[in-house]
């Protein structure tokens, strides 16, 4: 009981003495600062601390109950066989019973308890590392770290809840039960005991030589789960691909290849585990034949009785299991401080504050300002956009065309600030957007794109998603019914409250855009941005696609990324982007008039329709 709270107040000292340090602390070194990954971790239990006293009570009950078939062997072998005290002959097997069924019950409630706060602490962890990665900037996912995102949350936050109690039970129950037999061991013989307390603390030495590999081979197995996850989920994602393509070979290929890495870690990790427990086990086994050999001589001397002599090995029997549990936890250890890594690694990651910052003191009427915009992503050779400035007034239509890789999307991706300009500033009337507070500014824009996202539940909580999940019915009905899919709705035997499934494959392209349509109309945000929202679609559904979009543009200052030239031709204004630099600006008819880079591509396509 005394260790756990021990344990409990270093851990808490742990987190205050290096909390200010963390920050700069590389969480991947063997640096002596990953003493506050042990602190964050029991910082979290330590919350939990009356479940984790009532459970060390128990594990203590428990562990005192240990020693008691080796104490008992004396008095029965001493006096109960030779018929001195014959009542214990069933007195003493009836208190074994006993106190193997206390032990029972008193184990029972502390793993009970150890398995509630093992759940609390993966319910927190994951909590936390939910509330971070919903916070992460966009740069953090175009990083292409889905798989080891993924595995943060079913691997490595599972091995710190489990690992991190079973640590602490193997500490507090074997030590005490260690503590107990050792004492037995004093009473019996001291001179015995002291050959034990010799030899094993050699046992920890070499635990300690082992630890560093450990943690390096359970480093990079993390890292081939993560691998692992990364090719499955692409497997589960483009199986049509895959199967159109005939890519089954290539596949199997990556498949096997990261497979076979996460094996040869494994089996690194079996290998330097065994060998540390081997190793453990025969220092323990010399300290063992040592003591059985001089109590031997003790009782050929007659120093020893029988009684004490059996009391003294079934003593020292009990005591190796404990001891190589105390000594293989330190394995465990290493896998609960790497996976740690992981996970507060990804709660540390810099987050977005979504409050940080002003509101708009009135109603916005939607004018956009791009003032000499700038920017390069990280790793690039050249600038994405170049010295770009674009006004646009309330209510306009701009279209933003030109080849992949002109720089439309990133000028789009500025207004929600996705993208943050390397020079230059964006405004929403007037506002300079980096003033302002994520949250406001984003609750001014609404997004219809080609890769629509939806979510696994009901068309109505698609529709009235997020912030809006409170809108009634009729406003659902209505907003259903402006994006033409009303009547398609109605049609779906539970109407609004059919299931759509996971990313809506139950419904086709065109329905899945006019779902997402119906949902920026219940937004009613006065900018409105459409990325490609109908080059994925045949005539026939970009026709009812164009139709719900015409409503919805209605009032709003609208920005539209296009490739089909044929969809914005009705814009107000058409400005061409080209190697990051706007390089012609007007109407469909003031551009076909100058016969420039627009009328080019406007011909081209028209050709190739024509064919």
């Amino acid at each position: 009981m005394r260790f756990y709270f021990r344990v409990a107040v270093s851990a808490t000292g742990i987190v205050k003495r290096f909390q200010l340090k963390q920050d700069s602390a590389n969480p991947h070194s063997d640096h002596p600062l990953k003493n506050v990954v042990w602190g964050r971790i029991y910082s979290r239990v330590g919350k939990l601390w009356k479940a984790l006293a009532v459970a060390a009570f128990f594990m203590a009950l428990a562990a005192a109950t240990q020693p008691t078939l080796a104490v008992a062997m004396k008095p029965l072998l001493d006096e109960g066989v030779t018929g001195a005290k014959p009542e214990y002959v069933w007195l003493i097997p009836l208190a074994i019973v006993g106190l193997v069924l206390l032990r029972g019950i008193c184990s029972f409630f502390s793993d009970y308890l150890l398995a509630w706060v093992a759940n609390h602490l993966l319910l927190g962890l994951r909590s936390d590392m939910f509330e971070r990665l919903l916070s992460l900037p966009d740069d953090e996912f175009k990083r292409g770290d889905s798989g080891r995102l993924m595995n943060r949350f079913t691997v490595d936050a599972g091995n710190i809840s489990s690992i991190a109690t079973s640590v602490a039970t193997v500490l507090v129950r074997e030590t005490l039960v260690v503590i107990s037999l050792l004492a037995v061991l004093f009473y019996m013989s001291w001179q015995l005991t002291l050959i034990i307390l010799v030899v094993l603390p050699s046992s920890v030495f070499v635990s300690r030589l082992f630890m560093k590999r450990l943690r390096r081979i359970n480093r990079e197995t993390i890292s081939s789960n993560a691998k692992l996850a990364e090719v499955v989920s692409e497997g589960i994602l483009a199986q049509r691909v895959i199967k159109l393509f005939d890519g089954y070979g290539v596949e199997r290929e990556r498949f096997g290849d990261v497979n076979s890495q996460l094996r040869r870690h494994q089996m690194r990790n079996a290998i330097a585990d065994s060998a540390l427990r081997s190793i453990a086990q025969v220092i323990i086994a010399v300290a063992v034949a040592l003591a059985i050999g001089v109590a031997l001589n003790e009782a050929t001397q007659g120093v020893l009785s029988v009684g004490s002599f059996a009391a003294f090995m079934a003593a020292l029997a009990q005591i190796f299991d404990p001891v190589k549990r105390l000594t293989s936890v330190l394995s465990n250890m290493q896998r609960m401080l790497a996976a740690a890594e992981s996970v507060f690694d990804l709660i540390d990651k810099p987050g977005e504050d979504r409050e940080l910052g002003a509101d708009f003191r009135g109603p916005v009427a939607g004018r956009v300002q791009f003032q000499h915009v700038t920017h390069r992503f990280e790793s690039a050779e050249r600038d994405t956009l170049q010295d770009v400035s674009l006004n646009i007034e309330p209510g306009q239509i701009v279209a933003l065309v030109g080849r992949s890789g002109s720089g439309k999307t990133t000028l789009v991706n500025m207004l929600p600030r996705f993208v943050v300009p390397g020079s230059g500033k964006v405004f929403i009337d007037g506002v300079d957007i980096q003033t302002l507070s994520l949250q406001n500014l984003r609750a001014q824009l609404s997004l219809v794109s080609q890769d629509v996202v939806l979510f696994n539940g009901t068309i109505a909580t698609n529709v009235g998603y997020g912030a809006l999940k409170d809108v009634d019915e009729h406003q659902i009905r209505d907003a259903l019914a402006a994006a033409n899919l009303l009547e398609f709705v109605d049609g779906l035997p539970n109407g609004i409250h059919t299931e759509v499934g996971e990313n809506a494959t139950r419904l086709s392209g065109g329905q899945r855009q006019r779902l997402a349509i119906a949902r920026a109309l219940i937004k009613n945000a006065p900018i409105l941005i459409l990325d490609e929202a109908t080059s994925a679609l045949d005539n026939e559904s970009e026709r009812q696609v164009q139709a719900s979009l015409e409503t919805l543009m209605k009032g709003r200052t609208t920005l539209v990324i296009a490739h089909r030239l044929s969809t914005v031709q009705n814009a107000d204004r058409i400005v061409v982007l080209d190697h990051g630099r706007i390089i012609e600006s007007g109407s469909h008819q003031e551009l076909l008039a100058i016969d420039g880079a627009y009328a080019a591509l406007f011909k081209m396509q028209f050709a190739a329709q024509e064919a």
